[in-house]
């Protein structure tokens, strides 16, 4: 069995952090989505995957995963020149994905429940296909399942009358009768191949396609929001209550679990945390920080304010009440 990342999304709604780094390279407590992705496929012993991206990505992206081998995998990069659906990302990796069944993961997502169903379901149980479903709060933002006595009876991407609340996950195990579907549906109203009409003409033709319901953390960090939500989630699992890196200096600080802080950075006179992580050389002094996410190289001085709920870009600089923002947000 084989893997497959796509990474191809502009991630429009993280502008304009995204405008210089692929949606899938941001970190979520310190740990970028993608290698997220990548450690979750080596989980199931699969070391031959598929990243789908704009060829705009492949050398940022390749700075920071290269080939793969730091994880004992073998990354081939796909190109996708024009978004225009998961379905039609799917159709790039035909050659690579040839006649083997494979693992399908969404380069936005976080997910936390294991992937051996779902590969079992294909591998060994006869299924074509076997998805990940999670009930949601606001089914009209997804990709619906409509299921009865075990079994997907319709599947509806972003429905105006959802006909449940149980959200299509960003994974998924396919065979390679995947293709012929991907081949067959026509562009929805959004212009885009749905994946979900893929997987609907599978069921359509009589082919098995099985599910699993997880109540365990799945993130789709597609927006400011559930990107600070993705990051107190995973702190809170993370093994360690605290991840600082050795050499981080800090002094006469105070740190509140849980919060990570990547190697090179230097801290004084702050409180730090719950829920803060600190990407690579930043320096913070005089502040108090909670619920925020610092990219690296922030420089942050003598904020007279509480910190909180937010994002600071790449390489910000913030003095007092001024504020200076070079390629990021806050």
């Amino acid at each position: 069995m084989k893997g497959l990342i796509l990474c191809a999304g502009k991630g429009t709604r993280l502008y304009p952090i995204t405008l210089k780094l692929p949606k899938t390279l941001i970190p979520v407590a310190n740990i970028s989505i993608l290698q997220s992705c990548i450690e979750k496929l080596k989980e199931q012993a699969i070391v031959e995957i598929g990243v789908v991206i704009h060829p705009s990505q492949e050398d940022m992206i390749r700075a920071q995963v290269g080939s793969g081998e730091i994880w004992g995998v073998a990354l081939t990069y796909i190109y996708q020149y024009e978004a225009k659906g998961i379905s039609h990302a799917v159709k790039q990796a035909q050659t690579f994905i040839g006649e083997e069944a494979f693992l399908l993961l969404l380069g936005d997502n976080l997910i936390s429940h294991s992937l051996t169903e779902l590969r079992l379901d294909v591998e060994a149980r006869g299924s074509s296909g076997s998805l990940l479903l999670a009930e949601v709060a606001n089914p009209r933002d997804y990709g619906i399942a409509e299921v009865q006595d075990g079994r997907i009876l319709q599947l509806e991407e972003k429905p105006a009358a959802p006909k449940s609340k149980l959200a299509v996950l960003g994974a998924y195990a396919l065979d390679s009768s995947i293709f012929q579907a991907v081949h067959q549906i026509k562009p929805s109203q959004r212009g885009e191949y749905e994946i979900t009409d893929a997987i609907q003409w599978l069921i359509n033709h009589g082919k098995q396609v099985t599910y699993h319901v997880t109540e365990q953390l799945n993130m789709d960090v597609g927006t400011v929001e559930r990107w600070l939500q993705a990051n107190k989630q995973m702190l809170d699992a993370q093994p360690a209550k605290d991840a600082i890196h050795h050499s981080v200096i800090m002094d006469n600080c105070s740190i509140v679990s849980p919060v990570s802080i990547k190697q090179g950075s230097v801290l004084k006179n702050c409180v730090i945390g719950p829920y803060v992580s600190i990407s690579s050389d930043s320096h913070i002094e005089d502040c108090r920080i909670e619920n925020c996410i610092l990219l690296s190289g922030v420089h942050l001085k003598h904020i007279p304010y509480l910190l909180k709920d937010t994002i600071i870009g790449f390489q910000s600089v913030m003095t007092g009440l001024q504020a200076k923002k070079e390629g990021g947000s806050e």
